[in-house]
């Protein structure tokens, strides 16, 4: 960089800053928002473009030093609006935004789509004043196109890789360029989306804090869809205090998606407020290792064990062994299938008039007639879902869908945390995402450590719905009784 003072901020400063530290440097006339965004910027091309390549932002807003410019004069004038103000945040290629940026899908069907208006989670940013600095890479039409493609692998974006070991650990998907941006530092926080593992295994994966909520605590409405029933947008933070900045800005109730309406406890809620270091005392925890700390490898399991000995240290009432009712029953994917169809078509109706692609059937077609650039690993789920007839009047999907709600609840989470009198239940990294995906209720997953070679390791809490507030006071009091998260080693001076 030439401006030798933003050198020296990127240098010194920008790495693991937080939303706080930001403010604090905005507010006292050290930092304005439009530097900021140059500094990001200089990352983004840096590193993220050269060298090791991350290669998880997809394209950067045009407009950004324009935005950023705009709510400098703004927080001159008339202040801040609130902790958002004037920081840089990115959001996944899926989620739609009313500018000068594409929303695909990760999608060469969809590399030139521009969406006509703000997603409720754009809008949302907006109004509290953050910056839409650019949007990341994903694993193709997340992670729902074919078998065997790797995780973070997208036509148009190419692959994401982790930056604690490029090449050499699994970024974890779909929300992968989230994930690695933040880790690397290309913002102060991104938006992922889930509809199973899909913020909570970046995460875990990229050391990061990721909040799966309760669907229906965001609204899903300009967000590509994979199904109704599980989808849902979240915080990707290096912090739960971030997490929780970003979380407070973008619950809101939609008029124009109904599931946010079933949030009757949290609208309005500052979850600040539950940023308690000795949340854990107290707390009873069950640990759920029956399946789930089987996929462990030896080094993550030590790690796993170190944290719930962490937990216990921490004031925890630890309950061993516990056993969700429905961890071995035959689950499928069946739902997800039907409403694949059914909810993409609708979205792909909503883009303009002149758009080439208007259904799943024109996305294959489009994909068979550029094979070599877009079915580098086949498109056998795309086929699957389009054999359906998008109506959702299927009994095969009526029964799953009731199969899936059952037994995540009443047998599933429910069961056990009534059972035990949980508060909360760990998994490790994202391998108890399936349950609380089914029933759509929310986790929160917190860096605990590294293996050996460098790999990371996030715990997990789940709950039942609307237990953000819970989830939150856990792991911040885990977070903050550990510590353990460090920046990677970008390796490129």
């Amino acid at each position: 960089m030439e401006n030798p003072r933003l050198k020296q901020l990127h240098d010194e400063w920008l790495v693991e800053a937080t939303i706080d530290d930001m403010q604090e440097k905005l507010n006292n006339g050290e930092l304005t928002s439009k530097e900021l965004v140059l500094m990001y910027l200089y990352r983004i091309s840096t590193y993220d473009k050269q060298g090791v390549a991350v290669n998880s932002v997809l394209e950067v807003n045009p407009e950004a030093l324009h935005i950023a410019a705009a709510l400098d004069s703004e927080r001159k004038q008339k202040g801040p609006r609130g902790p958002l103000h004037g920081i840089p945040v990115l959001i996944k290629d899926n989620i739609d935004t009313s500018d000068k940026m594409h929303t695909s899908a990760g999608s060469l069907a969809l590399e030139n789509s521009y969406a006509t208006e703000d997603s409720q989670v754009a809008a949302s940013l907006r109004e509290a004043g953050a910056i839409i600095l650019g949007k990341t890479n994903m694993t193709e039409w997340a992670n729902f196109m074919t078998e065997g493609m790797p995780s973070g692998y997208s036509s148009r974006g190419g692959q994401v890789l982790n930056p604690y070991g490029p090449g050499k650990f699994d970024v974890g998907g779909s929300s992968a360029g989230s994930g690695a941006s933040i880790a690397a530092n290309f913002a102060a926080v991104a938006v992922g989306t889930e509809t199973s593992g899909s913020i909570l295994s970046p995460a875990s994966q990229n050391s990061l804090v990721g909040i799966k909520p309760t669907v229906g605590l965001i609204s899903r409405r300009g967000i590509i869809p994979i199904a109704h029933s599980q989808d849902t947008a979240g915080p990707m933070t290096r912090t739960v205090k971030d997490a929780a900045y970003l979380l407070n800005a973008l619950t809101e109730l939609d008029d124009k998606d109904p599931i946010t309406r079933t949030n009757t406890t949290l609208v309005g809620a500052d979850f600040t407020e539950y940023l308690q270091e000795d949340g854990l005392k107290g707390a009873r925890i069950g640990i759920c290792r029956e399946v789930y700390f089987d996929y462990l490898s030896k080094d993550k399991l030590k790690v796993m064990n170190e944290a719930v000995e962490k937990l216990k240290e921490l004031g925890a009432e630890v309950v061993e062994n516990i056993v969700i009712p429905s961890t071995k029953a035959k689950w499928s994917y069946d739902v997800l299938t039907y409403e694949f169809k059914s909810d993409l078509n609708a979205y792909l109706q909503g883009l303009p008039v002149d758009s080439r692609v208007r259904s799943l059937a024109d996305v294959i077609e489009f994909n068979n007639e550029h094979s070599e650039k877009t079915l580098k690993y086949g498109q056998k789920i795309l086929e699957e879902a389009e054999k359906t007839s998008g109506t959702l009047t299927e009994e095969q999907y009526i029964s799953a869908l009731e199969k899936d709600i059952h037994l995540s609840t009443e047998q599933g989470i429910d069961s056990v945390l009534k059972e035990h009198q949980l508060d909360a239940i760990v998994f490790p990294n994202n391998f108890g995402a399936g349950i609380p995906a089914k029933a759509g209720y929310p986790s929160i997953t917190v860096p605990a450590g590294y293996t050996q070679e460098g790999e990371p390791v996030g715990i997990t809490f789940t709950s039942t719905a609307y237990t953000e507030p819970t989830l939150i006071k856990l792991g911040y009091s885990y977070e903050q009784g550990t510590k353990v998260r460090k920046a990677p080693n970008l390796n490129l001076e």
